[in-house]
């Protein structure tokens, strides 16, 4: 494929020898099959979120070189445009969950090889309040999880260190009561972890929702009431079809739109980023955003 004129994102914090590195090895390459490359770095947290909602219109592609966090600032720019550019993700992150998602190779050089002789897919997005997000909502476990990951070990482990925080975590989660309407249908509940996803890859795990697309218009809700790690790792490593395993402590639900509301204000994880709260109402944008993927899918 070869396209007119796109603009790479990157982050301009990671230090000059990191950045060299980093472009070196994408830059060749998308430049071979775009006429017009512009390249802007990040200064600031919500620089990428500023490029993307005032992007201008002759843009065709969008390519996002970061982490789950700096895509989700640039969704949340574009989500809303009228033109939209499609999106190549070139993961350079710790997780880079959505990338694992759309089966882009976790090497970005081979990354933006798959991209620009890849092909587009129109995926779902979710709308919540007035925000967006492409791979989960989560309150409970996982937000705890995300506060409580050391920066240092960050730094040291990657993505080790969600694992970590997670075995921290768990021994202090305390169930929460919940209050669902699921397309219209009100349900009550009880829950140690809420997860509502698009995306089936969380701190590079994939946790194999049997129904799961990101192209049908609907959420995968999971309710999770067990604090037993033994439980949630097999929720972890699970095979597809199995959740009649875990009656009484996991609910799956599909749906297109969903009210979620807790008796306090409880943080937020979306997409790993820890900044809105309850309550929150999720609506699928179905197949709202063109992403590229590669021609066939590797293994992430």
């Amino acid at each position: 494929m070869s396209y007119q004129k796109a603009l790479l994102i990157y982050n301009g914090n990671a230090g000059k020898k990191n950045t060299e590195k980093t472009l070196g090895s994408v830059v060749p390459i998308l430049s071979q099959s775009i006429d017009e490359l512009i390249i802007k770095p990040t200064r600031r947290k919500d620089d990428a979120y500023q490029f993307c909602k005032t992007l201008d219109d002759t843009i065709d592609i969008l390519f996002v070189l970061g982490g789950d966090g700096t895509v989700h600032e640039c969704i949340n720019g574009i989500a809303a445009l009228d033109k939209k550019p499609a999106v190549g993700i070139l993961p350079g992150g710790t997780c880079n969950d959505f990338s694992r998602e759309l089966g882009i190779p976790q090497n970005l050089q081979k990354a933006a090889e798959a991209l620009v002789s890849g092909k587009k897919i129109s995926v779902d997005v979710c709308k919540m309040n007035d925000r967006f997000f492409l791979n989960f909502w989560g309150i409970g476990l996982i937000t705890e999880t995300s506060n409580n990951i050391n920066e240092t070990e960050k730094a040291l482990f990657g993505k080790i260190s969600y694992f970590t925080s997670a075995l921290r975590t768990v021994s202090s989660a305390q169930p929460f009561p919940v209050k669902l309407n699921i397309d219209g249908e009100e349900r009550e509940d009880e829950a140690v972890m809420l997860l509502v996803m698009n995306g089936q890859y969380i701190g590079t795990n994939r946790i194999p929702l049997p129904d799961a697309s990101i192209t049908d218009g609907l959420a995968d809700i999971l309710i999770c009431r067990s604090t037993n790690l033994t439980a949630l790792r097999e929720l972890m490593n699970m095979e597809q079809g199995t959740f009649e395993n875990f009656a009484g402590e996991l609910s799956y639900i599909q749906a297109s739109k969903v009210k979620i509301e807790t008796e306090s204000e409880m943080k937020v994880d979306t997409d790993g980023e820890v900044y809105t709260h309850t309550p929150g109402v999720i609506e699928v944008l179905k197949q709202h955003i063109e992403m590229l993927i590669p021609q066939e899918e590797t293994e992430a």
